[in-house]
C-alpha cells in the first residue's frame, strides 16, 4: 500500500459481506426495519421502506451465518455482491497517493488526500492568477479550512456553485470536482472553454474535510462529519440544512448514518456553505448549484422530503434529461433522473433543497455518480474510472448549462 498505509487502530472489514436483498412483503419490510434498529453488525445503505424495494446491507463476518439464516427463514431474496470488503479497500489503497506528494503531481488516475487537493487548488491559483483564486468560506469542527476555488474570466457573469465531498467516503466526488475544475481552467476544447468563460464557477471539492481525512486515517467507510454527540460522532451534513430539517429520511439518533444534528445548521460545515450561498446569491448572481455524490447513477432535483412538485419542475426535468442524454452519449453509462423524492428515497435537510429554497438558486441538482445501484464497489470506485466519470460528467455539465440558458435561467 502506498499513501493509505493501514494506520494502527483503523477500522478493518475482513470478510465483511455485502448483500443486495429484495423486500417483497410488508412483513419483510418490518423485519428489516427491526434489524436495522437492533443490529450493530449490519450496516444499511438506505432504509427499509416499502415492498418491491432493493436494499444493500453490509454484514460483519461474525454475523454472516445469522444473516443467511434470516434470509432463508423469512424467504427473503438476497445475493452476495462482495465476499470481503477489506479486499476492495486494500485494492483501492494501492491507488492512493501519500499526503506528502508534490501537488504538481496531482492527476486523475489516483486518489489524493486532503492536504494534496488543497495545495493543488493553491497551485492552480498561482498558475492562472488572472482567472483563478482560492477562498476559505469557514472552518470545520476540527479546525480545518473549508476551501474553494473561484474561476472568473469575465465581469458580470452569472455563477455556478459545485459542491463535493459532503459525504466523506464518496471519494469519486472530490476527484470528479477537481477534474471538472481542471478542465474548465485548462481545456482547449471550444465548448468547455466557453463554459469556463461565460460563467463564473465556485468549486468546493471537500466541504467535509474532517470526515474526508478520517476516511484515510480511521475508517474508509465513514460518511458524516466528526463532531462528537454523546457515545457517537458525526452529523450527516446533507441532513443538517434548514429545509424540512429533522423530517422524513433523517434520524435523531447520533449513532445513525443519517443523524441530522442537534438542530438545523448545528454544524459549522453546513453553516459555512449556506452562509456562502446566502451572501453571494445576489452579488455573485448564483443561478445554479450542483452537488456531487456517489453512488447509483442518478441526476436529481428538489425536493427530497415531499412528492409535491417544485414550481419549475418541468424545466428541471428537461435540464436533467438533457444532462443524462449527454452523459450517456460519452460511454453508454445509464442514469435515471427526477426529483430526489421520486428517484432515490425520501430525505430532509439536504443542501440542494435548501439552496433551491430559501437559498434562491433556481437550478439546484444532485449527481449520484458511478457505480449502478447494485454496485459491488459502492463508495470504493476503482481509480481507473475517475477520468471516465469526469469526462461523462463534464458532458452532462455542458448540456445542463446549455439547457438552463435556453430556458432563460442566466438572463439578466
Amino acid at each position: 500500500m502506498s499513501g493509505a498505509a493501514a494506520v494502527d487502530g483503523a477500522a478493518r472489514y475482513d470478510h465483511y459481506r455485502l448483500y443486495r436483498v429484495e423486500l417483497a412483503t410488508d412483513e419483510q419490510v418490518q423485519l428489516f426495519q427491526q434489524l436495522e434498529a437492533k443490529s450493530d453488525s449490519c450496516t444499511f445503505y438506505g432504509h427499509a421502506r416499502q415492498p418491491g424495494q432493493q436494499l444493500t446491507i453490509m454484514v460483519s463476518a461474525s454475523k454472516v451465518a445469522d444473516f443467511e439464516d434470516l434470509l432463508a427463514l423469512h424467504a427473503v431474496s438476497g445475493r452476495v455482491l462482495e465476499r470481503n470488503m477489506q479486499q476492495l479497500i486494500e485494492r483501492e489503497a494501492a491507488t492512493v497517493q501519500p499526503a506528502s506528494i508534490d501537488p504538481s503531481q496531482m492527476d486523475w488516475d489516483h486518489y489524493f488526500q486532503l492536504e494534496t487537493i488543497y495545495a493543488w487548488m493553491e497551485l492552480l491559483a498561482e498558475r492562472f492568477p488572472g482567472a483563478v483564486s482560492t477562498l476559505d468560506i469557514g472552518t470545520s469542527y476540527e479546525g480545518r479550512p473549508i476551501r474553494g476555488v473561484k474561476l472568473s474570466r469575465r465581469p458580470g457573469n452569472k455563477a455556478i456553485v459545485v459542491e463535493g465531498g459532503i459525504h466523506a467516503r464518496e471519494w469519486i466526488s472530490p476527484a470528479t470536482a477537481t477534474f471538472l475544475l481542471h478542465e474548465l481552467v485548462t481545456s482547449e476544447d471550444p465548448t468547455v472553454r466557453e463554459l469556463g468563460t461565460a460563467y463564473d464557477w465556485f468549486f468546493f471539492p471537500i466541504v467535509n474535510p474532517d470526515g474526508y481525512r478520517f476516511t484515510f486515517t480511521g475508517d474508509r467507510l465513514w460518511r458524516k462529519n466528526r463532531k462528537p454527540y454523546g457515545l457517537c460522532r458525526g452529523v450527516d451534513l446533507n441532513r443538517n440544512f434548514d429545509s424540512n430539517w429533522g423530517g422524513v429520511g433523517s434520524s435523531d439518533d447520533p449513532c445513525s448514518y443519517d443523524f441530522s444534528g442537534s438542530g438545523p445548521f448545528s454544524e459549522p460545515e453546513a453553516v459555512a456553505l449556506a452562509d456562502f450561498v446566502r451572501n453571494n446569491v445576489g452579488p455573485a448572481r448564483i443561478r445554479t448549484y450542483i452537488a456531487l455524490h456517489s453512488y447509483s447513477q442518478l441526476l436529481m432535483f428538489p425536493y427530497g422530503h415531499t412528492a409535491d412538485r417544485v414550481p419549475n419542475y418541468d424545466h428541471l426535468r428537461s435540464i436533467t434529461e438533457k444532462g443524462i442524454a449527454a452523459l450517456t452519449a460519452v460511454s453508454g453509462t445509464s442514469y435515471r433522473g427526477g426529483s430526489k423524492y421520486e428517484t432515490i428515497y425520501p430525505s430532509s435537510g439536504g443542501s440542494i433543497d435548501w439552496a433551491y429554497r430559501p437559498g434562491g438558486v433556481p437550478v439546484s441538482l444532485t449527481f449520484e455518480l458511478r457505480g449502478p445501484p447494485d454496485s459491488t464497489d459502492m463508495f470504493i470506485l476503482p481509480a481507473d474510472q475517475i477520468r471516465l466519470v469526469g469526462k461523462e460528467t463534464l458532458a452532462a455539465f455542458v448540456a445542463i448549462v446549455q439547457e438552463a440558458a435556453r430556458l432563460g435561467y442566466y438572463d439578466s
